[in-house]
């Protein structure tokens, strides 16, 4: 221990334990995983749904890693299957998986009221297995016009070796701000408002409120731009900037007055 008190008696000694105690230095709390973990998670689970959008475009993925897409019109609810196979495969965007993502929808995407359940089913992405559901309601129009949806995620990310697990749970508001106007869906640019929870691979628990909307877009795999708050249980506070819209998997971590620069994929 450091201390500034020197020990000229023997009788002192108490005094200087309790001196010492108070003076010591308590090295900060730098720990990010709760973020880290909610960062994955998010950006898992909104690339699920991205996939989704993608398979049903009339002109397919587009990708080394494009599934075999099937569709039942006849079931009610109805019914698509994203399928990439149980044999890893790497997207262009260096994207890793296999697996399947199973939907069910009650009606069309743009119809107010329409509910969209996406379930993945034996679904890994960068050898991570994801479990859970993604549940997405259209409220309709928002005040400016916008198409806007409630996004409801109760999710499980295992490492493919079980070395760890982390929960995800999320209640977002999503907005369509650009390319509800037009066929295609790569122009669609969207934003997510809203809280959520979880906890992470070393058992802590931790909230979590957007602080700057999230921004995403179809033609990314990850968040864009926007700002989280992470509260992890008796940990300090942790904020995540996803930057200023470039699609890079790039963000930063403050804890503690540091930043660190994480890259995810």
């Amino acid at each position: 221990m450091r201390t500034k008190i020197i020990l000229l008696f023997a009788v002192s000694s108490l005094l200087a334990f309790s001196s010492c105690r108070k003076e010591k230095e308590t090295p900060l709390d730098m720990d990010y995983t709760s973020a880290s973990d909610n960062s994955k998670a998010e950006n898992v689970f909104n690339d699920m749904l991205l996939q989704v959008d993608n398979a049903v475009d009339a002109n397919g993925l587009r990708d080394l890693c494009a599934p075999i897409v099937s569709f039942d019109t006849t079931s009610t609810p109805r019914t698509i299957t994203v399928d990439f196979g149980d044999v890893n495969c790497t997207a262009t965007n260096g994207r890793i998986r296999r697996g399947r993502i199973l939907v069910s929808y009650t009606g069309l995407y743009r119809e107010p009221g329409t509910v969209i359940t996406i379930t993945p089913d034996n679904y890994h992405v960068n050898d991570i297995l994801v479990q859970g559901t993604k549940t997405v309601t259209n409220l309709g129009p928002d005040a400016q016009g916008h198409p806007t949806f409630s996004v409801v995620v109760n999710g499980t990310l295992t490492a493919d070796d079980g070395s760890w697990t982390s929960t995800h749970q999320a209640q977002r508001v999503r907005t369509w701000l650009e390319g509800s106007n037009t066929a295609q869906i790569h122009d669609d640019v969207y934003s997510i408002t809203g809280n959520g929870s979880g906890v992470n691979r070393n058992g802590v628990a931790y909230t979590l409120t957007i602080t700057n909307a999230l921004r995403v877009q179809v033609g990314c795999p990850w968040i864009m731009q926007g700002t989280v708050r992470v509260t992890p249980t008796g940990r300090p506070e942790v904020t995540i900037d996803y930057g200023s819209g470039a699609c890079d998997g790039s963000l930063s971590v403050t804890v503690n007055g540091t930043t660190y620069n994480v890259t995810i994929g």
